[in-house]
């Protein structure tokens, strides 16, 4: 698996080192249009390598579908931990069910009938257990 991974990570060095060296041109990158950017206080523009302004929106890509699921799935995230927190609540209340009962009064009957599925004492008329 890990050498999976170093040939994945190889490849896609590869690829993007060629992506880089055939678009080294520079471009210029304009955050407003040139009619708004009188209003916005001079203009608003970058000039970089072509690739430069292709890896940034691949990057911007990727973040904004990051943040897009986790907020979709914000509603999973919470019935999530209420689910959590309500097996915590009956594993407590379990719990405390199972040193109530231990610490009861038990019937006769019952008792008997646990202490017949252990070695029957001398002289019992209980079968034996198989």
């Amino acid at each position: 698996m890990r050498a999976i991974r170093f040939a994945f990570f190889v490849i896609l060095a590869v690829v993007l080192v060629l992506v880089a060296a055939a678009n080294r041109d520079m471009i210029t990158v304009s955050l407003l249009p040139p009619a708004v950017a009188p209003f916005a206080g001079g203009q608003w523009s970058l000039t970089m390598p072509a690739f430069v302004a292709l890896f940034l929106a691949m990057v911007f890509g990727v973040l904004v579908g990051l943040i897009w699921e986790w907020l979709r799935e914000s509603h999973l995230r919470a019935e999530s931990n209420r689910r959590a927190q309500h097996l915590a609540d009956l594993q407590r209340e379990m719990g405390h069910l199972r040193q109530t009962q231990a610490a009861a009064p038990r019937d006769e009957v019952l008792a008997i009938l646990d202490n017949a599925g252990k070695t029957p004492a001398s002289g019992s008329t209980l079968p034996a257990p198989r």
